[in-house]
């Protein structure tokens, strides 16, 4: 394997643990929420600072990875989170939950804006790349409703943020050994290309990723943090336990996460309009159909659904990757990932509250609307000009 193969599956492995970490909470809390004598509504937003700091922590992440070492910065990624998650299991009361939850995602800050800038500067085919890396990412968001359903099922909730914790320190330690501090002075020529769109209509080229970020960001959060309660609850009539739904939930991201696969090599083939714009229309539809179904035509609409969002999501970084320099793409994702990650920060609150007013029902509906702005970003977003 190459110095370059090795760097790419560090950064994949990093993107698989920072979602399966950053979401293992929203699995545990159905668990969690019980032995505080707490309901689900009343826990869940001790995850909102957590969450607003994976986005607003990526502006200092980001920066450090341009002006330091993206090399040294992943690394920290790894001890850090496994400090975190350690740090987890051992909370004795909400307000040491919230306190560590808060560090995770200060440690889980780190990996988007520096992983996904070096991974740009080291694919030959970004599309294809920030495909696969996607994967890895929502593999790692499904493998975290899977595995830690099994383990509170069967171990307690304490274990589910204990192992992964050991998994990272040991990622560490493996990453220092195989990827020397050099690889901070190589910067690969890829097939990112400068702008595809004149200067004159550059404007729309950011005003769609802003619009799209924000509203698309808070979607994908808000969905794949209610969807284990979701199926908790509209689920019933086919299983009730946890173990279960956590396989269901698996598979629903699981085709999300093949979806990405598929999209990021459309993305090196097509323009990205054609691929953006079918993304943003289906989710309105299907959020909204979602919110009065249950069962197995629940099931169908949430692959539609989490196809669509995690598709968005590979949109988004390939449209950034094309379109900046690399000595400052750390941070321009940096500044995608803050506007995105604080947006989707305050989707935790934004549910519970939702919840509480009117349920499912009423949150489905709500973020239904909300995607109709990620709609608006895919219509003003320019033609590229495709290279002769």
């Amino acid at each position: 394997m190459s110095q370059t193969q090795k760097i790419i599956a560090y950064i994949n492995i990093a993107h698989f643990m920072d979602h399966y970490a950053m979401l293992i909470f929203a699995a545990a809390v159905i668990v969690i929420a019980p032995t505080f004598n707490m309901s689900y509504a009343e826990l869940l937003p001790y995850a909102t600072p957590g969450f607003i700091a994976f986005g607003a922590g990526s502006l200092l992440t980001g920066w450090l990875g341009d002006k330091w070492s993206r090399r040294n910065m992943l690394a920290i990624f790894f001890f850090g989170m496994g400090l975190a998650l350690m740090g987890v299991s051992m909370i004795q009361t909400p307000f040491q939950l919230g306190i560590m939850l808060l560090l995770i995602g200060i440690m889980a800050s780190i990996y988007h804006p520096v992983g996904t800038a070096m991974l740009a500067s080291n694919a030959e085919k970004l599309g294809r790349e920030m495909g696969i890396n996607g994967v890895c990412g929502n593999v790692g968001v499904a493998s975290s409703a899977l595995v830690t359903g099994v383990i509170n099922q069967y171990f307690g909730w304490r274990i589910s943020f204990l192992i992964p914790a050991i998994i990272c320190f040991v990622l560490g330690f493996l990453y220092l050994r195989s990827i020397p501090s050099s690889v901070d002075q190589t910067v690969k020529k890829s097939s990112v290309s400068s702008a595809r769109v004149s200067k004159s209509v550059m404007i729309w080229v950011v005003a769609s990723l802003v619009i799209t970020v924000i509203a698309s960001s808070t979607t994908f959060n808000a969905i794949t943090v209610a969807l284990p309660k979701l199926f908790q609850e509209r689920l019933s009539n086919l299983t009730t336990n946890t173990a279960t739904l956590g396989v269901i939930t698996f598979f629903v991201y699981l085709s999300g996460a093949i979806a990405q696969y598929v999209i990021g090599n459309l993305l090196d083939k097509y323009p990205l309009k054609n691929i953006f714009l079918p993304l943003a229309i289906v989710t309105v539809p299907t959020l909204y159909l979602a919110s009065s179904i249950s069962d197995s035509g629940l099931l169908v609409l949430a692959v539609f659904i989490i196809v669509a969002i995690f598709g968005q999501v590979t949109v988004n970084d390939t449209m950034l990757g094309k379109y900046t320099a690399d000595e400052w793409r750390g941070r321009a994702y940096a500044a995608r990932y803050f506007l995105g990650f604080t947006a989707a920060g305050l989707s935790v609150g934004l549910v519970s509250i939702l919840y509480n007013e009117g349920g499912f029902d009423l949150m489905l509906k709500a973020i239904a609307g909300l995607s109709l702005f990620t709609v608006l970003g895919a219509i003003i977003f320019p033609k590229e000009k495709r290279p002769s």
